[in-house]
C-alpha cells in the first residue's frame, strides 16, 4: 500500500510539472505515537499484589492467599470497629462531601437555598459550644410530654410520633402484592440491642453485654435528671420489658420468609387480633388514623408485643420512652450524653476504642437529612458520563451471561425457564444517581438549632411518605444516596441500583484489566441481579408483585440446592462456638455465588473464544478470582464480628470470599486445588444454582 501511495504522488508530479526536471517527493510527516493508556488506579493492572500471601495455598484459604499480608500487618484504626474496601471508599466519599458542605457554607448563601440548608445543618452539629450551653433545653418539651402522659392511650400516641421510640416499626412501602400502591406496614420493634438473641441467647459474652446495657440505661437516665438509685431500678424494669419483647420476637431467619411476613389485615382486624394496645391513638399521631388496611409483618410477635404493652405498668412504659428518647438523640446533646452512648454502642458493643472525628459524624447527619441535596453536587464532580456508559455495557454483558446460564440449567423445566427469561428481560438498571431529586424546599433549617433541625427533618421525611399514600408508586425513587458505598436489588421495581460512590477502584476502574473489573464490579452486578432469583427474590414476578411463578417441581429442585448452601455456610465458625447462620444469610450467599458465576461467564464471553494474556505471571482466570477476593478484604474487631453473625443477613467478608469459590469448577482449575486442600469439595458436593 505504501508503494501505491508513493507511485500516485510521483505520477501527479509528473503530470503537473512545467519542466522536465522532477523534484524528489517530500518525506511523509512523522506520525505521533499514540498516548499510552491511563494507568490503573491500583498496581499495574488493578490488583494489589502486595496484599497477597502466596505462601498460603489458594485451596487452603483463598482469602489469606489473596489478602494475607495485608491482614497480618493492617491495624484497624481506633475510630473503627472494622475496616475494609467499603470503609476506604466511605472515607473518600466523606471527605468529598465535607468539601461540598463546607464550600456551601462559606458562600454565605441566601435563606432557603440548598447551600444554606446544607451549610447551616452541618454548622449546627459542629457548634459544640452552643450544644453544651443549651443542655437539655431543646428536648425539654418532648421529655415533658412523656412525663405528662397519664394513660396508656397517651403512651400509644407518643409511640406513633416521629422521633419517639415505639415497640412497633411502621413503614410505608409499596404493597408486596400490588407494587403500584403504597401501604402501611407494621412490624415488631422496640429493642435497644441489635437483635433478639442479645437478650435471650445463653452466652457468656452476651450476658456481659446485657449487664453493660442495663448500666448504660441507668447512666442515661441519671444524665437526664433521675437519681442514681431510681435510675438503677428503672433500668432493671426497662431491660426486663425489652427482654420480654425479645422473647416473643421472631428470629432473623424467620423474618426473611417473605410469605410469612405478608399478612394483610383491616385496622379493625388488627385491633381485635393484637389487643392491649391503643392502635387508633397510635395511628392518629402517625397521621394514619384514616387508613383502613395494614400489612402486619411478624404476626404473632405484633400480637404478643401489644399484649405486653397492655400488661406493663404505665410508669415503666414512660421510663422506656424517656430512656430511648435520650438514647436516640444523644449525638445531638451535650458531650456527656454523646460520650455515654459511644462508650456502650461503640466501645462495649462493637469494640471500637475511639469515637470518630466530629466532622465525619457531621457529614453523616447532613447526608441522613439532606442527602440528595448534597448528591447533586457530588455526582456533578465525581461521576463522569463515561463511567455510566461502561457500567451499562457491563450490566448488559452480565444479563446476557445469566440468560445463557438459564438456558443451560439441567434442573429447571422449560416452562419455568421461560418465566425466568421474562423476569430477566424486564430488569431495570439505575446507575450513578436518580433521574429526579427530592424537593427539600419545605424543610426549614436554622443555624444554631441542631435538635430543631433533626426533629424537623424527621417530621418532614415522615410527612413526605404519608402524603403519597394515595399516589402512584414513584418508580424513580432511590433507596440509597449516590454518595453511599453500596448497591441493591429492589424486587418490587425489579431493579438493580448502583450508586456513584461504589463505582470507584477497586470495584470499578475503566483503566484496569478486564478480568479485574469482571471479578469486582461484575460480580457485584451479578450479585444484585442474583437477588431477583434468590430464595426470596425468586418469589416476585416480573411486574414486582409477590406472585410465585415457579412450578412445584422446580421450586423443590431449587430448595434442594439452596439447602446444601445453608449447610455449607452453617459449617463456617466465625468465632469459637459461634458459627455463621446459613439460613439467615442464604439470600446473600446465593447472590454471591450466582453473581460470581454470572461474572465469570460474562468475562469468558468477552474474550470471544481467545485466552486472556498472562500478566505478572497470573492468568486471566486467576486475576478474576483474586479481584473478587480483594474487594472483600476486611478485618473485624471481635465484638462487631459477633454482632454481624447474630444480627446481619450478610456473611462476614472472610466467608464471602471462601464460600462461593469452593463451589466453582473454574476456581479449582485456575489454582490447581486438589483433594486434601482445606476448601476442597467433591464435585458432587459443589452447589450450582444459577
Amino acid at each position: 500500500m505504501k508503494f501505491q501511495i508513493l507511485a500516485a504522488v510521483a505520477l501527479a508530479t509528473v503530470a503537473c510539472s512545467s519542466t522536465p526536471v522532477q523534484q524528489p517527493a517530500a518525506p511523509p510527516a512523522p506520525v505521533a505515537a499514540p498516548a499510552p493508556p491511563p494507568p490503573a488506579a491500583i498496581g499495574d493492572f488493578g490488583l494489589d499484589l502486595t496484599a497477597a500471601n502466596p505462601d498460603v495455598k489458594a485451596g487452603d484459604d483463598f482469602f489469606a492467599h489473596a489478602n494475607g499480608k495485608w491482614y497480618e500487618t493492617f491495624a484497624i484504626p481506633e475510630d473503627r470497629a472494622s475496616y475494609g474496601i467499603f470503609t476506604t471508599l466511605d472515607e473518600i466519599s466523606q471527605q468529598r462531601v465535607r468539601e461540598i458542605i463546607e464550600q456551601a457554607a462559606a458562600t454565605n448563601p441566601a435563606e432557603g437555598t440548598p447551600e444554606q440548608k446544607i451549610g447551616d445543618f452541618y454548622a449546627s452539629f459542629m457548634d459544640e459550644a452552643a450544644i453544651e450551653a443549651n443542655g437539655l433545653a431543646p428536648i425539654k418539651g418532648d421529655l415533658d410530654r412523656i412525663a405528662a402522659a397519664a394513660s396508656k392511650k397517651e403512651v400509644a400516641a407518643l409511640f406513633g410520633a416521629p422521633g419517639f421510640q415505639s415497640t412497633f416499626d411502621v413503614s410505608l412501602p409499596p404493597d408486596l402484592k400490588n407494587p403500584n400502591i403504597y401501604t402501611v406496614g407494621i412490624d415488631q420493634g422496640g429493642l435497644g440491642l441489635p437483635d433478639r438473641d442479645y437478650y435471650v441467647k445463653d452466652d457468656a459474652q452476651l450476658e456481659e453485654i446485657r449487664t453493660k446495657y442495663g448500666e448504660y440505661i441507668a447512666r442515661m437516665l441519671e444524665l437526664g435528671g433521675v437519681s442514681s438509685a431510681d435510675a438503677k431500678a428503672k433500668a432493671a424494669r426497662i431491660l426486663a420489658f425489652e427482654t420480654a419483647i425479645a422473647r416473643v420476637s421472631w428470629p432473623i431467619e424467620k423474618r426473611r420468609d417473605i410469605d410469612a411476613m405478608y399478612n394483610p389485615r383491616t385496622v379493625a382486624q388488627l385491633k381485635s387480633y393484637a389487643v392491649g394496645f391503643d392502635w387508633q391513638a397510635f395511628l392518629d399521631t402517625a397521621e394514619l388514623g384514616s387508613r383502613q388496611n395494614v400489612i402486619i409483618g411478624e404476626l404473632t410477635a405484633v400480637r404478643d408485643i401489644a399484649k405486653l404493652v397492655g400488661s406493663t405498668p404505665l410508669p415503666t412504659l414512660k421510663d422506656y420512652l424517656t430512656f430511648h428518647y435520650l438514647n436516640s438523640h444523644a449525638a445531638y446533646l451535650p458531650k456527656r450524653f454523646d460520650d455515654a452512648r459511644f462508650n456502650f454502642y461503640g466501645a462495649t458493643l462493637r469494640g471500637q476504642p475511639k469515637q470518630r472525628e466530629r466532622w465525619k459524624r457531621g457529614v453523616d447527619v447532613v447526608n441522613g437529612s439532606l442527602g440528595e441535596q448534597v448528591a447533586q453536587v457530588y455526582v456533578a464532580r465525581y461521576f463522569p458520563p463515561a463511567s455510566k456508559a461502561k457500567m451499562e455495557e457491563l450490566v448488559a454483558n452480565l444479563r446476557a451471561a445469566l440468560g445463557e446460564r438459564i438456558d443451560a440449567l439441567t434442573w429447571m423445566t422449560a416452562e419455568t425457564k421461560a418465566r425466568a427469561h421474562e423476569k430477566l428481560g424486564t430488569f431495570v438498571t439505575k446507575i450513578g444517581y436518580p433521574d429526579k431529586w427530592k424537593d427539600y424546599s419545605a424543610l426549614e433549617v436554622k443555624r444554631g438549632d441542631l435538635l430543631g433541625n433533626v426533629k424537623r427533618a424527621e417530621a418532614w421525611e415522615w410527612h413526605r411518605q404519608v402524603s403519597r399514600l394515595d399516589q402512584p408508586v414513584d418508580k424513580s425513587e432511590w433507596l440509597l444516596m449516590p454518595q453511599e458505598i453500596n448497591a441493591y436489588y429492589n424486587p418490587q421495581n425489579n431493579e438493580i441500583v448502583f450508586p456513584a460512590a461504589i463505582l470507584e477502584p477497586p470495584f470499578f476502574d475503566p483503566n484496569a484489566d478486564a478480568a479485574v473489573n469482571y471479578g469486582a464490579i461484575g460480580a457485584v452486578i451479578g450479585h444484585e441481579i442474583g437477588h431477583g432469583f434468590d430464595d426470596q427474590g425468586r418469589k416476585f414476578a416480573p411486574d414486582g408483585s409477590l406472585n410465585d411463578w415457579w412450578s412445584a417441581r422446580d421450586a423443590a429442585a431449587f430448595t434442594e440446592r439452596a439447602d446444601k448452601l445453608v449447610k455449607q455456610f452453617s459449617g463456617f465458625e466465625a468465632l469459637p462456638g459461634l458459627n455463621v447462620n446459613g439460613a439467615s444469610t442464604l439470600g446473600e450467599n446465593i447472590g454471591d455465588l450466582g453473581g460470581l458465576n454470572m461474572a465469570y461467564h460474562a468475562y469468558r464471553l468477552s474474550l470471544k473464544g481467545q485466552e486472556a494474556p498472562v500478566i505478572n505471571g497470573l492468568t486471566g482466570d486467576q486475576r478474576f478470582f483474586l479481584s473478587w477476593a480483594q474487594v472483600w478484604r476486611a478485618k473485624y474487631r471481635e465484638p462487631v464480628l459477633r454482632e454481624q453473625v447474630l444480627s446481619d443477613v450478610h456473611s462476614p467478608a472472610y466467608f464471602r470470599v471462601n464460600g462461593p469459590v469452593r463451589n466453582m469448577d473454574a476456581w479449582y482449575a485456575a489454582f490447581g486445588v486438589q483433594p486434601g486442600d482445606k476448601l476442597y469439595l467433591k464435585p458432587e458436593d459443589r452447589v450450582s444454582i444459577w
